[in-house]
């Protein structure tokens, strides 16, 4: 400013060099584009943040030339004519940037970014035969010499060409997505760059891999979890053996009673998952079980998850996994570690009996019984025990873990109180097994848990050889509902008394119909 008060020459000579450029015109678009910079990502900031750096350094080569000018130098022309070039070069690169990345988005539409690559390409060609011809260039010439000159570089460039030409087809035909999980031969990765001449993908170990996209074209590659109309999710296997003497119905319907009632994360609802038998031979079946997993990242940690639901419904229904072909029996020795062992079960199964109200008028052969028939029964965190509006004629023992148990109804669950392992009232399900009425109310694990279970078979020989216990039970379970209800009613004695009888004698009568024990 102090140059063009002093000099009023010099300041017409830059006023018109600027007015010839058109930047006074220009500003607000540069002005808009740089409010932009709070919309656009990192990576974009970086490229408008260049592009305007390049417009101000275009206008600073405008200014300079119009100095020389003033200056009456020869190579004032040239220098006004490389500013003007590189000034509309900026601006093509500024409203690429401001269209494809900030205003498009803004509407909800991302085009491929080999479109806006594409476009700006063109215009920049555009812009540069328009500026050659201002200033006199013959562009006949340089038309015949550049195809000459192309076709001499395409035939030096094929593979670069290749991979070119293979980044604007993925692209254009939007066959892979940013975000897409790909397998490309032994690698399985996500996309997270599609470049003019290779495509990025990061795998699950921490790797990067650059694939030329020539490759991806001349081969076949699968992009997984992806499929016409449905939501993202891929089918995993797990695959486990299972010894000749089960049944494959038995094994199908522990493991997929299991897995349909377990609430396991990344495992979708539907399809459910489905046991299949696929294999028999060399002393064992196979089977698999297919899940659909919904996260494709963690892949690994679904699957652990899985097999261990899968192990725990096996334990509990007793069906052994199969033993290698090669392992050797020797009979004697198997014969006395099998009779240690299942003592030392007897003995830990005891001592779940010994604190249970429910046995506590039973003598030490009878409830040596009753453990003989218990069954053990893990379950994991998060799995439905039992379910409200079942029929199972069998009570749990909680050993260790805690079960809560819930009310189902209008699609909601409303819990009702805990179990806590290890203590005298560690059990539930025994009006099922006692009477064979459906279950009340749904129990669920809240932590991983060992149970064991009780059918009625074991318990009608205690009461075949016994049927005395019928009524201590009934007299036992009656006083415990009666308490329950004075509780919250308010009874007095009287109307308690009387509540525990007929409890008492309808309890009493059921047990016996449903055991077919004789009435006395």
């Amino acid at each position: 400013m102090l140059l063009t008060m002093a000099d009023p020459a010099l300041g017409s000579t830059l006023f018109a060099y600027a007015s010839d450029a058109g930047i006074q015109y220009q500003l607000p678009f540069v002005l808009l584009a740089w409010l932009g910079f709070a919309r656009a990502g990192t990576a974009d900031r970086s490229g408008l943040a260049g592009s305007i750096a390049l417009y101000a350094l275009a206008v600073a080569g405008i200014l300079a030339s119009a100095l020389l000018a003033w200056l009456h130098l020869d190579a004032a022309h040239h220098a006004r004519a490389v500013a003007v070039l590189v000034l509309g070069l900026a601006l093509i690169r500024l409203g690429g940037l401001f269209l494809f990345r900030i205003a498009l988005p803004f509407v909800r539409l991302v085009p491929p970014r080999i479109v806006e690559d594409l476009a700006t390409f063109a215009a920049y060609v555009i812009w540069a035969m328009v500026r050659l011809a201002q200033i006199g260039v013959d562009l006949g010439s340089i038309v015949t010499t550049s195809a000459v000159i192309t076709a001499i570089v395409a035939f030096a460039m094929q593979d670069t060409l290749g991979n070119i030409l293979g980044g604007t087809t993925l692209q254009l035909e939007n066959s892979i997505r940013l975000g897409d999980w790909i397998r490309v031969g032994d690698s399985i990765g996500r996309v997270v760059d599609i470049r003019w001449r290779s495509t990025v993908i990061e795998t699950r170990n921490w790797e990067t891999i650059v694939i030329p996209n020539s490759v991806l074209m001349k081969t076949h590659f699968a992009i997984l979890g992806r499929r016409g109309g449905e939501p993202l999710q891929w089918r995993r296997w797990i695959w486990f053996n299972v010894a000749f003497g089960v049944t494959p119905q038995r094994v199908m319907q522990a493991v997929n009673d299991a897995l349909r009632r377990a609430d396991i994360p990344h495992v979708a609802k539907a399809p459910p998952p489905g046991c299949l038998v696929m294999n028999i031979a060399d002393s064992t079946v196979t089977y698999a079980l297919r899940y659909w997993l919904t996260d494709l990242a963690v892949d690994d940690p679904t699957d652990s998850d899985v097999r261990e639901h899968v192990f725990a419904a096996l334990r509990r229904t007793g069906i052994p996994f199969a033993y290698p072909a090669q392992v050797v029996h020797v009979h004697k020795e198997g014969e006395k570690r099998q009779t240690r062992a299942h003592q030392k079960g007897l003995e830990q199964r005891m001592a779940v009996l010994q604190d249970i109200e429910l046995f506590s008028s039973f003598t030490e052969a009878e409830r040596r019984s009753i453990a003989g028939h218990l069954v053990h029964a893990p379950f994991l965190a998060g799995e439905t025990i039992t379910r409200q509006g079942d029929v199972a004629h069998w009570l749990y023992l909680v050993a260790s873990g805690d079960v809560e148990v819930v009310l189902d109804g209008d699609g909601q669950r409303r819990p009702l109180g805990t179990i806590h392992g290890g203590t005298g009232a560690s059990l539930f399900g025994e009006m099922g097994m006692l009477t064979g009425e459906p279950r009340t109310a749904s129990v669920v694990a809240l932590t991983d848990s060992d149970c064991y279970r009780l059918g009625k078979e074991g318990f009608a020989q205690i009461l075949s050889s016994r049927p005395a216990i019928a009524e201590e039970i009934s007299a036992l379970m009656s006083q415990r509902r009666t308490d329950l209800l004075a509780t919250r009613q308010e009874f007095d004695a009287e109307a308690r008394q009387r509540l525990e009888a007929a409890n008492r004698n309808d309890l009493l009568d059921r047990i016996r119909r449903f055991f077919a024990l004789p009435a006395h």
